[in-house]
């Protein structure tokens, strides 16, 4: 399989000052429906970007194609410098190996809405087994490590837990650890706290605002506005599979330009709003 190294007559060209994360002219589809048209996206390292949107607005694919869970129909995707899932070969992007694919992904962590932690592993299992498997890295190094991932995130007494014993908040903890435990160069975080009950949200995003500090590259989808105002070095607006607006949370929430942005907001910061129709 191969897919064009350019969109819109844009080469895939080096340059100075690689940013952590760079999209250009990112277009996905599944069938008829075009998800992403043509996205242009660079996020320096160390940068903590939050992604707003409607749902199906993309955000979410746009995360998955960073990490190739899914395949890009037009432009490319770069993580510190690499191109994700192909090579380059002349003015064409050929699909890596899965194996090759596997390596890039154990350097990106991901923590998806659902937890998706391993149910019949405990607690520091479930954060030891990417780093044994995926990396090959000692487990006894591995345990340490882990040990001390899940008290950064309050949860060393539950290292011996199974994840069905734990609330929906400490799953989600341990997920960041599990991502962490492969001492990832960029962290996607996709709605980490939207299936979470409302008193278990801020220990996540305690977690969370302790990553950014630490310096670590995030992206984050999540409708937590006070976690992007607060957080967030920028904050991204898409809609209809493009970005519609971008800039400093100040700027975004505090005094969109846009009125989809306008509109977005005014729903998501006072749902008792009611658009006036024409």
């Amino acid at each position: 399989m191969s897919a064009p190294v350019q969109a819109g007559g844009e080469p895939v060209t080096e340059r100075a000052g690689t940013p952590m994360v760079e999209l250009r002219g990112v277009h996905k589809a599944f069938g008829a429906l075009e998800v992403l048209r043509g996205v242009h996206l660079t996020v320096r390292a160390g940068e903590v970007t939050v992604l707003l949107g409607p749902s199906g607005s993309g955000k979410s694919t746009l995360l998955r194609t960073i990490n190739h869970l899914e395949k890009v129909d037009r432009g490319f995707v770069r993580v510190d410098g690499e191109l994700i899932g192909y090579r380059q070969a002349g003015q064409r992007l050929h699909e890596l190996p899965e194996r090759h694919i596997l390596r890039q992904r154990s350097h990106i962590g991901f923590v998806f809405q659902s937890f998706n932690l391993f149910g019949h592993l405990t607690v520091l299992d479930n954060v030891v087994e990417a780093p044994v498997s995926a990396q090959g890295r000692d487990r006894a190094e591995a345990v340490e490590h882990a040990r001390e991932l899940l008290a950064r995130v309050g949860l060393a007494d539950k290292a011996d837990e199974y994840p069905t014993r734990l609330s929906g908040g400490q799953q989600q903890r341990v997920a960041i650890a599990r991502a962490l435990a492969l001492r990832p160069k960029l962290l996607l975080f996709d709605e980490p706290t939207s299936a979470l009950d409302p008193e278990l949200v801020g220990d996540v995003l305690t977690v969370m605002r302790k990553l950014a500090l630490d310096g670590m590259t995030m992206l984050v989808v999540t409708h937590e506005m006070a976690f992007a105002r607060e957080v967030a070095d920028r904050v991204v607006f898409m809609d209809g599979g493009v970005i519609v607006e971008q800039g400093p949370p100040a700027d975004v929430i505090g005094d969109p330009k846009e009125e989809r942005t306008r509109t977005f907001l005014r729903r998501v910061l006072d749902p008792t709003h009611v658009e006036p129709t024409s």
